[in-house]
């Protein structure tokens, strides 16, 4: 289930760069308490309804800082948990379960969250051609940690960052000159540096919707804070000829609506920068 871009290269500097945050020159609590040849087990004892996500990397954080760490995964990522259920039990080193709790609890929390709410929101435009997709809208350093819960969560990654995509924002359009010049330049900027990069640009109303029709050499347009009557029109208008992505104020109450104008794809920012994280413990037993 592991995305493409969630590599062993960055979780080791991901995973190592959280631990120098986080123990400095030491676990001074733990080592001060805790014999070294303590073992003990702990539990992910879940707190709160929903989706799970975390699991697999709270594997390879406990394995990066304690190879002898054993983990018995009894719910994988992605799947639906309740309130008291146990996720996992990681056994071993006691000091190295208490120096890597936090790490994985804060992880996992915030990844299942995102996974939860991404879950939620896809249920609700399940039945219509519209897929779910997250934004940029995410916490510095933990992008691919949030992107990776919403495909556990059944959503789509929209672009990772500025260098897998070009999108032509209403601020490009209007710096660019308006929405020709700025498709323009951005199809001799791709000749150029022999880029091969998706296209899409966001329009703001059924006039450039129609401008990008007529320049056409764009992949996908963005609908964005459009009325549901005017969805259908730019829907209708652009025919199939480029994929189209609503977005901009689109909540709970309304993605439904949203998602019967016939629209290709939902990007919902709430996904990661909105969501309430779930309640998860490590306990010993």
């Amino acid at each position: 289930m592991r995305p493409a871009y969630i590599t062993d290269l960055f979780l080791h500097q991901f995973i190592a760069s959280a631990f120098a945050e986080d123990v400095g020159d030491g676990d001074h609590s733990t080592l001060a308490s805790i014999p070294a040849s303590a073992t003990r087990k702990a539990r992910l004892l879940v707190k709160h309804d929903g989706i799970i996500a975390g699991v697999e990397l709270a594997e390879i954080i406990f394995r990066h800082f304690d190879p002898l760490l054993k983990v018995t995964v009894s719910i994988s990522d992605g799947q639906p948990v309740k309130k008291g259920e146990v996720a996992f039990i990681v056994e071993g080193s006691a000091r190295s379960i208490l120096t890597c709790e936090r790490l994985v609890l804060n992880c996992m929390q915030r990844m299942s969250g995102i996974a939860t709410y991404t879950r939620y929101l896809s249920g609700l435009i399940a039945g219509t051609q519209a897929k779910l997709l997250d934004t940029r809208k995410t916490t510095p350093n933990f992008r691919l940690l949030e992107k990776w819960a919403v495909i556990i969560g059944g959503g789509l990654n929209h672009r990772i960052g500025l260098y897998d995509m070009i999108m032509l924002k209403d601020n490009h359009v209007d710096m660019a000159g308006g929405i020709a010049q700025a498709i323009n330049q951005t199809k001799e900027y791709l000749r150029a540096t022999k880029k091969n990069l998706r296209i899409e640009i966001e329009t703001r109303n059924l006039q450039e919707v129609q401008e990008v029709v007529q320049t056409g050499g764009v992949d996908v347009i963005m609908l964005d804070n459009m009325s549901p009557a005017d969805m259908r029109k730019a829907v209708a208008l652009i025919a199939g000829k480029h994929q189209t992505e609503a977005s901009g104020g689109i909540t709970e109450e309304t993605i439904r609506t949203v998602a019967e104008t016939g629209v290709d794809f939902i990007s919902v920012g709430a996904l990661t920068h909105s969501i309430k994280s779930m309640d998860l413990s490590l306990k010993a037993f």
